[in-house]
């Protein structure tokens, strides 16, 4: 076994990886960027070596300066996690090169299933099961679009060399084929270098299931079962399960010995991932995945099996712990990703610091019931350089039913602030009746979207009630009958009056509705007012290490108790009935529209770069039209027109850097 690893990633996984080497006795060095210097990765490792720039190229990417930094600490072996050089050809051979262990496949191996056009034609041969397509090495737009019209609409576009949904579309006409296909091969060349694509027949309600695989030095070749992945936004996985849901035994044998194969074809060593597609009874390769997945630790819920283990024994010369004969599933594991991104705004990153990060209790990096697997803290903030994901919500139990409730249960006792995430988003989808009997395939966002965004539903006296309580624990009352000690009663800040009458109105804002109650005092016993009922009401609150408060209320015969997340003047209430955000609306606040009605300014939704321009200044345009492409956290996003009317400035060239709220260009708006 190795001495000293350099773990050659950041975040989560290079977290995950540091814990089983520790729990070895394996001495790591982390590397960090100039984003990173104070990230959780840094302190997870005995020695942390600084390797450039925040921009990836210029430090996780940078190759040269990796090799150096293993050197120099006298590592062994180099392990890539996922992303970024995990599955680079060049890095692997570098580390062979440098007489350094690559913790991962030969370079010939993620060679010929990196490039995703040739891996399909290695399928091919081995009699593994192929989606119907073009996988050539003809990439003319019109040859293109002539493959795509003969296969017949939708169809997906996909890059040869990539992953994780980035240069990947769905066509549904052959009008919008060769815009899409321009798109395509710009994000895969940004991503990738590579803006080779492949055109495949788009299957109409697909599983999307995979089989983790683990082969050794010594000829031996297991897979360790499947995972279903199928719920997805923009082509990336939200919640992964283990094991797949109405998955026979049959058919689980099948895809495995399939796997299998695809590895075996390659001569493949170390973790790899096969992916399918699934539809019906039948299923298809899609990729291979030359790496540790993000989702491995479900796969290590239902096995018992520590996957980072097993991949520093294979490359370490040993043979496979176990044979397939061997291996069992035990229980039903689920993993959540929590993204720092807007759902309700197209799932689109969310940058900033981290104000309040709370967990419920758990054991990270091992095999309890409830892991929570991170590389950020509390205070930390989410750059534009790197990928959005704050963490990895894993849970176990000993069936799909009682797995899916842990889950449910560790997300709302979850809070974070600072920041859009998809928290709420993921309660919602782990509650949906299709979800929880299983009913899910790749497009179950969009097929479910009225049930996972439902309109806001008006809020109740009681929770108001609640949202009053913990405003008034901030202020220094944590219940009705507190009265603080103080020499001077001018000093205390308990509403004290002359002449014990008090009345206040205070407003909330909840899902962009208003509401006001009113609180006032009589004879020692305050009241709430809200529309034309009042009420007496008492309120108890107490707040914890992690900063929740818990609130207790009654108002008149009505009592409700709550966990109350946040400070003044933003609070989610959480109870079992209900969640919901309050606003506290000060006195005097002035709320300033972002654009006025006769035209405005478009603003940049994150920090990027002006990937093109389609408009120039004078040009009209329609509402809806094309104006600009933003590149920003690895993925295009168009920006266009909220109404028609004429471009009267733009404000950035093609190549520019912009910030999150930056104004793009003006548009004088059309009055006819």
């Amino acid at each position: 076994m190795f001495d000293t690893i350099l773990i050659a990633n950041r975040g989560e996984i290079a977290c995950r990886i540091a814990a089983t080497c520790q729990r070895l006795g394996i001495r790591t060095i982390m590397i960090y960027s100039s984003a990173d210097q104070d990230a959780l990765h840094v302190k997870a490792g005995d020695e942390a070596i600084w390797v450039g720039a925040a921009e990836p190229q210029h430090s996780y990417l940078n190759i040269d300066a990796i090799i150096q930094a293993a050197k120099r600490t006298g590592a062994q072996a180099i392990h890539p996690g996922y992303g970024f050089l995990a599955e680079n050809a060049d890095f692997a051979q570098a580390c062979a090169d440098n007489q350094l262990v690559f913790i991962g496949p030969s370079a010939h191996a993620i060679t010929a299933m990196g490039h995703k056009s040739a891996a399909k034609q290695l399928m091919e041969a081995a009699q593994v099961p192929l989606v119907p397509g073009y996988h050539g090495s003809n990439q003319e737009p019109d040859f293109l679009l002539a493959q795509a019209d003969a296969m017949g609409y939708p169809v997906l576009i996909k890059a040869s060399a990539g992953g994780g949904g980035k240069g990947m579309r769905i066509v549904e006409s052959s009008a919008h084929f060769l815009d899409a296909l321009s798109s395509c091969q710009r994000e895969a060349k940004s991503s990738f270098n590579d803006d080779h694509v492949l055109i495949e027949r788009y299957l109409q309600k697909p599983r999307h299931i995979e089989i983790q695989v683990f082969a050794d030095q010594h000829g031996n070749t297991v897979h360790l079962f499947e995972r279903d992945c199928s719920v997805q936004r923009r082509h990336q996985k939200v919640i992964e399960e283990a094991p797949a849901p109405g998955m026979t035994p049959e058919r689980r044998q099948a895809m495995g010995a399939a796997a299998v194969a695809a590895a075996q074809a390659v001569n493949y060593v170390g973790a790899g991932t096969v992916e399918f597609i699934c539809e019906g009874d039948d299923f298809y390769f899609m990729e291979m995945n030359t790496r540790l997945q993000v989702e491995h630790p479900i796969t290590e819920l239902i096995t018992g099996h520590d996957l980072v283990e097993w991949q520093l024994q294979v490359a370490a010369g040993l043979t496979l712990p176990v044979s397939q004969d061997q291996l069992r599933i035990s229980g039903h594991a689920f993993e959540a990703r929590i993204y720092a991104e807007n759902p309700e705004n197209q799932f689109l990153p969310s940058i900033g610091r981290i104000k309040q990060l709370v967990w419920p209790a758990h054991q990270s990096f091992n095999l309890s019931s409830v892991r929570i697997d991170s590389g950020i803290g509390q205070d930390d903030s989410i750059s534009p350089f790197y990928d959005p994901m704050i963490a990895k919500v894993i849970v176990h139990g000993p069936d799909r039913a009682a797995a899916l409730q842990q889950l449910r249960t560790v997300l709302a006792h979850s809070y974070i602030s600072g920041l859009h995430t998809n928290l709420h988003f993921l309660y919602r989808l782990a509650s949906d009746s299709a979800f929880q009997s299983g009913d899910v395939d790749t497009g179950f966002i969009e097929r479910r979207y009225e049930q996972l965004f439902p309109p806001a539903p008006r809020v109740a006296p009681l929770s108001l009630a609640l949202g009053l309580g913990a405003l008034l624990h901030d202020f220094g009352l944590p219940n009705s009958n507190h009265y603080p000690l103080a020499s001077d009663p001018w000093d205390m800040n308990d509403y004290w009056r002359s002449n014990d009458l008090l009345q206040r109105r205070f407003d909330f804002e909840v899902n962009a509705q208003q509401y006001g109650v009113f609180l006032s005092k009589e004879h020692n016993q305050w009241f709430m007012q809200y529309q034309e009922e009042s009420l007496p009401l008492n309120w108890h609150t107490e707040r914890d290490a992690n900063g929740t408060l818990s609130v207790h209320v009654t108002w008149g015969e009505h009592t409700k108790h709550a966990l109350v997340y946040g400070h003044s003047p933003l609070f989610e209430i959480r109870s079992s009935q209900e969640r919901c955000l309050l606003h506290y609306q000060a006195p005097l606040t002035l709320t300033l529209s972002a654009e006025d009605e006769q035209g405005g300014s478009l603003t940049a939704p994150m920090p990027g770069k002006v990937l093109s321009l389609a408009v120039a200044q004078g040009d009209p345009v329609k509402a809806g039209q094309l104006l600009l492409v933003l590149e920003a956290m690895k993925m295009e996003h168009s920006i266009t027109a909220p109404h028609s009317g004429v471009v009267t400035e733009l404000f950035f060239n093609s190549g520019d850097q912009v910030t999150e709220g930056t104004a793009l260009l003006a548009i004088e708006k059309d009055l006819s």
